[in-house]
């Protein structure tokens, strides 16, 4: 896979069947789109592309309202890189991009940029300044400069559209199982080892800590976790995903984790948290000795699902 933050010199350039959208968390919808290009980007001859934006779109618009992240852009990439995708595009969403008529995208990014020559987009895909653009004026300029179009409908599951909203809500809401079945897969965030304060090691639960890429992230609380990325196999441990309220005050989100009867120092290593199980919610409390308590009772509770008991 090759990877173009904005869009490649003209000798990079290279026919494509390409699909556009945020595909945060790159769920079940979002690949049965991309299955669809990777199929005609084989019987064409042409390299399967995706287009995606950073940051998204509504960050841009309305950062106060916007979406929390579902993945960081390294998973984002790794899930289409996963789907089969050759090539991403990832288009800074700025102010010159967004103030792009419907004919000026089309000419600039998909025609000469891209060198698209078919694509495929959802039933809600809209386009340029304003939302302007729509399906209708993509066919009419496809036929114009030779790239077909093709519309992909909804994928549902339980009777409901799978949408990267409705898998934001479900990680809010601490239900990991519904979450997992609309993204195909067990939720997770990878990220690199940082140091830390060493609070952890001084309560007697080393962590191994993740910088929280975005502004806030989906999920929230104290979690039954697997890691993956260290030694063979998975390794169990308890994970919070918060403010840390009790022994900080910056306002910084963190990914912490401690690993079961794991003591090495991997410090720089690409790690993959996957989240198993929410304990409970963050909580602040009045004292560093009701926090070990706590955090005690969470990695035994860790420990009894992973070992198959009643937690």
């Amino acid at each position: 896979m090759r990877v173009f933050h904005g869009l490649p010199k003209l000798a990079e350039r290279h026919g494509c069947a390409l699909t556009i959208g945020n595909f945060d968390g790159v769920h079940r919808g979002h690949r049965a789109l991309l299955q669809r290009v990777v199929e005609v980007a084989r019987q064409r001859d042409l390299i399967a592309a995706a287009m995606t934006f950073e940051p998204h779109p509504r960050e841009y618009f309305t950062p106060q309202r916007a979406p929390v992240r579902i993945a960081n852009l390294r998973d984002k990439i790794e899930g289409l890189r996963q789907a089969g995708i050759e090539r991403v595009f990832v288009q800074h969403f700025n102010r010159d991009f967004a103030s792009l008529s419907p004919e000026q995208f089309i000419e600039r990014v998909l025609v000469e940029g891209c060198q698209a020559r078919w694509l495929l987009v959802g039933d809600d895909f809209r386009f340029g300044a304003k939302r302007a653009g729509d399906v209708a004026l993509l066919r009419s300029a496809g036929a114009r400069a030779g790239f077909g179009v093709e519309q992909i409908g909804a994928v549902l599951l339980g009777g409901e559209r799978v949408s990267s909203s409705r898998i934001r809500a479900a990680l809010s809401a601490g239900d990991l199982a519904l979450a997992s079945d609309l993204l195909g897969h067990p939720y997770a965030i990878s990220g690199h080892v940082l140091h830390g304060s060493k609070l952890g090691r001084q309560l007697g639960f080393p962590t191994l800590n993740l910088r929280v890429a975005h502004w806030r992230p989906a999920v929230h609380g104290i979690f039954a976790v697997r890691v993956h990325g260290i030694g063979s196999g998975a390794l169990p441990g308890v994970a919070s995903v918060g403010l840390r309220p009790t022994v900080d005050d910056s306002g910084r989100w963190l990914l912490e984790v401690h690993l079961f009867d794991f003591s090495d120092e991997v410090y720089g290593r690409l790690i993959k948290v996957e989240f198993v199980q929410k304990l409970r919610d963050e909580a602040r409390f009045d004292s560093v000795q009701e926090l070990t308590a706590a955090i005690r009772r969470d990695a035994d509770r860790a420990r009894a699902i992973f070992d198959g008991a009643t937690a």
